[in-house]
């Protein structure tokens, strides 16, 4: 048997994928008034369908679980029927699309509470830098840190996330815990001071972790959910004192599911140079977890054939090349130049550095 390439399809659960190049999650900033997906939402989408499996922008569960502006929600109805068009325009092109469920914790602000009240964590742990508020840029704030009788509410929040994704059509779930968000929070030992059941051990930080997978789940079948961990990102002021067994842990305890994937980020020049250590990452996880690795980081096209061709990955989530590049697939088969990304243009903004990206001829 041939070693797989970026190329080769992949099975995916149920879903038969006709390419291993998958598009990462990318915050953009441009969904409309209400965090409803719109038009220019579903013609970014749709110019990408050819994306093994896309992988969308991170969205929040909850009305509170918001830090940035104009990012999309999954809480609301309005919100179901902007996702609906985007699903359906992927689907029409034969793409999959996949939601990424998210609360982003402490790292928001009370500009973006509904109430003005501090975000929630699971410890009052302050982070290090600025929020930009929508008008301003703002200190974060010291969080309110979460009681134990309100963490069974917060994995309704998360079972109602992935009920409305299921409404809106999306062909699985991604639970994001990953890059310093509330899951993320509950289980590195840097931000989680806990001393109840969801505190200390790794075992208990590790608990809201596999609650809301099992909840998750429970809706839409283990084979449709992934969930994504950044072991030794920095990004939002994290830390763990040892991410090998925090990780390892987790993964360990998650393969019972039969989960779609684990999507486990490496260590970037980017991450060394805010502060993080090479060495925790999926090649040195893999290991602990029997299923499928989708694996993101600053990958070329080189690096994720060489870790498909090592089998430390089964697929990688490509960021800032689909954002330059909506039919990168087929310019990675054609061998074709990259367009050049205009990173002025990331966050917010119109359809200039959003849609407007050459294709092929």
């Amino acid at each position: 048997m041939s070693q797989p390439d970026l190329l080769s399809p992949i099975q995916l659960g149920p879903l038969a994928l006709p390419n291993r190049v998958f598009m990462a999650p990318l915050t953009r900033c441009r969904a409309s008034e209400g965090n409803v997906p719109h038009d220019l939402n579903v013609e970014y989408y749709s110019q990408r369908a050819s994306a093994g499996l896309i992988i969308s922008e991170a969205t929040s569960v909850s009305s509170r679980g918001y830090g940035y502006p104009n990012t999309p929600g999954i809480h609301t109805e309005a919100q179901v029927a902007g996702w609906k068009k985007i699903t359906s325009g992927i689907h029409s092109q034969g793409g999959h699309i996949y939601l990424q469920l998210w609360h982003v914790g402490r790292i928001s602000h009370p500009a973006y509470q509904e109430d003005g009240t501090q975000p929630v964590a699971p410890s009052a742990v302050k982070p290090k830098g600025q929020i930009f508020t929508g008008t301003s840029m703002e200190e974060y704030v010291t969080p309110r840190a979460l009681d134990a009788g309100e963490i069974p509410g917060i994995i309704e929040e998360y079972i109602h996330g992935a009920k409305l994704a299921k409404e809106a059509g999306f062909d699985g779930v991604e639970i994001h815990n990953a890059n310093g968000y509330l899951l993320d929070q509950f289980l590195r030992d840097g931000t989680n001071l806990r001393g109840d059941n969801y505190g200390g051990s790794v075992q208990n930080r590790a608990r809201l972790t596999l609650e809301v997978t099992e909840a998750v789940c429970s809706l839409w079948g283990a084979d449709r959910v992934g969930i994504r961990f950044s072991p030794s990102g920095v990004f939002n002021d994290m830390s763990d004192s040892n991410p090998l067994e925090t990780f390892g842990h987790v993964l360990q305890e998650l393969n019972r599911f039969g989960l779609a994937y684990a999507h486990i980020t490496q260590v970037t020049a980017q991450d060394i140079a805010h502060g993080a250590e090479a060495g925790v990452g999926p090649k040195e996880l893999k290991p602990f977890w029997k299923g499928k690795i989708v694996s993101a980081g600053g990958f070329t096209l080189e690096s994720g054939n060489k870790a498909l061709a090592e089998g430390w990955a089964d697929a990688i989530a490509f960021g800032v090349p689909f954002i330059a590049n909506p039919d990168l697939p087929e310019r990675i088969r054609r061998n074709a130049p990259l367009n050049k990304p205009d990173e002025a243009s990331f966050y917010g903004g119109t359809e200039k550095g959003y849609t407007d990206y050459p294709f092929l001829a």
